[in-house]
């Protein structure tokens, strides 16, 4: 019996040094919950439990905040100061224990965020990620419909990847369709590639400015490649959690070559055998304006609408410019999976002969997203 007892009482003690240890929360209703208290963003608290796991609780449904003594939280006021120590809160006060300024109290109104050391490590590295980390992105694989130029469907491919920091983003595209023209005799190959990088670095919290290289080949309009390189400011209209407008304009310097136009029969007496196209054989270089808005909307919980709209109008030749317009969706179907719809619109004012001025595409297919 002495023995049995003997357990009994170590056990109630470790229980109870567990319990006095551990992160204590009251709730106004008088419900208490232990546990390791994660983060909180001063609207709600992340509270982690062993049997239940994960517990998010309504910070103005707190009463009161015991942290173990032995564990530190970041804790970051309104005023942007940050005091890192264990918490306390009773009678609408925050208690801070810190080490070197002793017990720093506010109002817990005052509250904007709470991390533990693991989520404030994170935090930390996500501010200046190597170029090794920091990624995320997504690749698309899907059914294309074209019409303008082509009218046919085939396979479509896509890779976006983007590198965000603190005060600087890079964005890295490539796209491609690989088809057939059916209204084409003989049937030409619609070989569609473009792809790009641009370098983003904020300047203000609303103002931005960017630097950007992008290149383009179309067989259909008989574009060897157009490259396009990009300076300018942009502007952060709206920068929310869910929502983004930004506007952007800048110059760029666009050199861009056409070389073969459309098929011609031989002229006698010439000697020129059937099936050789004519040389277009045109090159291109001028400066332009880049002027253009992008918006990213997460719609629900598991779709993000994207848009944007861009204008390069010629600055030699006012008559000339081009235009593309991009709208997609893509919508989670799985941790990693997606299903992604994009529309889009190419227009160039002056194609070589034979070609159309818009090219029209529809993709849609599987979306898999990655972060590393």
């Amino acid at each position: 019996m002495l023995r049995r007892f003997q357990l009994l009482t170590l056990i109630s003690l470790l229980a109870l040094s567990s319990a006095l240890f551990a992160d204590q929360i009251t709730l106004k209703n008088g419900d208490r919950l232990t546990g390791t208290v994660v983060k909180s963003d001063g609207k709600t608290l992340v509270l982690h439990t062993d049997a239940s796991g994960d517990v998010t609780i309504q910070f103005a449904a707190i009463q009161e905040i015991k942290t173990d003594p032995d564990k530190e939280l970041h804790v970051t006021l309104k005023d942007g100061k940050t005091a890192v120590g264990p918490v306390t809160t009773t009678n609408g006060k925050i208690e801070i224990a810190t080490k070197t300024a002793g017990t720093v109290e506010a109002p817990t109104d005052d509250v904007t965020l709470i991390r533990n050391d693991a989520e404030q490590l994170a935090y930390d590295k996500s501010l200046h990620p190597g170029l090794k980390h920091g990624w995320n992105g997504g690749a698309n694989v899907g059914f294309s419909v074209a019409r303008g130029n082509s009218q046919t469907e085939n396979l479509a491919l896509a890779l976006n990847a983007v590198h965000p920091t603190l005060n600087d983003k890079i964005t890295l595209y490539l796209n491609s369709i690989d088809t057939q023209n059916n209204l084409a005799t003989p049937s030409t190959v619609a070989n569609l590639i473009q792809g790009g990088l641009r370098y983003d670095h904020n300047l203000k919290p609303r103002l931005f400015a960017f630097g950007a290289a992008d290149f383009m080949s179309n067989a259909l309009q008989f574009l060897d490649l157009r490259s396009v390189y990009t300076g300018g400011f942009g502007f952060h209209a709206i920068k929310s959690d869910s929502t983004t407008l930004d506007f952007l304009g800048g110059l760029n310097y666009t050199h861009e070559t056409y070389s073969n136009g459309t098929e011609i029969p031989p002229t006698p007496p010439s000697t020129t055998p059937t099936g050789i196209f004519a040389s277009y054989g045109k090159t291109n270089k001028f400066a332009a304006l880049t002027l253009g808005e992008e918006v990213n909307h997460k719609l629900g919980k598991s779709t993000v609408i994207t848009q944007n709209l861009y204008f390069f109008p010629d600055l030699q030749d006012t008559s000339q410019y081009r235009g593309t317009f991009n709208l997609g969706t893509v919508t989670k179907i799985g941790k990693s999976f997606g299903w992604q719809n994009q529309f889009s619109d190419i227009y160039v004012s002056n194609p070589p002969a034979g070609a159309k001025k818009n090219d029209l595409i529809l993709t849609t297919g599987l979306n898999f997203s990655f972060t590393h």
